[in-house]
């Protein structure tokens, strides 16, 4: 287009002016802008070496997990499960559920999907007493969209709104990634975990 026209056409004048005001909402002097925060955990997990599969179906999470077990050769081995809901929903993959830590990989739910620094809440719900270093050292979490929150906070509160008079013990986060254990006091007992999370679409 010659410069002429560039000057005289009214939609190259909008995409020249729009292009400008995104350049100074991306300066350094503006705040970033929010992600929203199901994106937010989404960049932080990864970021923090988490193998994140998005479902938007449970025949989507099935062949999911079925990748996962050919990925790592993982059938026929025993598997630390506490939740019996969960260990039907992925029998018929030549596993062998047991309520034994000493196992190839550890299948759970979570309490929450924390987006601003992309852990994942557990409770006793779902480790019962045991500390995380005491775990398998590979997970694969499921988890729903709706699960996801902003901070521990959050999670703690969501926590107690469900837990009917007895909240359960040993509440704490699991993130892959070197955390400063002064300040994070929820990664007490952390230990480097090879992770990869099933989120299934619920919202």
């Amino acid at each position: 287009m010659s410069l002429l026209k560039r000057l005289l056409n009214p939609i190259y004048k909008s995409e020249r002016k729009a292009e400008r005001a995104e350049k100074v909402q991306h300066s350094k002097y503006f705040p970033e802008k929010k992600l929203p925060i199901d994106e937010k955990f989404t960049y932080n997990f990864k970021n923090n070496g988490g193998k994140f599969i998005y479902c938007e179906n449970w025949d989507e999470v099935l062949e999911s997990f079925d990748n996962i077990m050919l990925e790592n050769d993982w059938y026929e081995q025993d598997v630390f499960c506490v939740n019996e809901m969960l260990a039907k929903k992925f029998d018929g993959f030549n596993l062998n559920f047991t309520k034994s830590s000493d196992s190839t990989f550890f299948l759970s739910t979570c309490e929450s999907l924390v987006a601003n620094n992309g852990s994942i809440l557990l409770s006793s719900n779902q480790v019962k007493e045991k500390k995380l270093n005491e775990l398998p050292s590979n997970f694969i979490i499921f988890s729903t969209t709706s699960q996801i929150v902003d901070t521990i906070s959050e999670g703690l509160r969501i926590i107690k709104s469900k837990s009917s008079g007895r909240i359960p013990s040993n509440i704490t986060t699991i993130h892959d990634f070197e955390t400063d254990k002064e300040k994070d006091f929820m990664s007490h007992g952390s230990s480097t975990k090879n992770i990869y999370l099933l989120l299934l679409e619920d919202l």
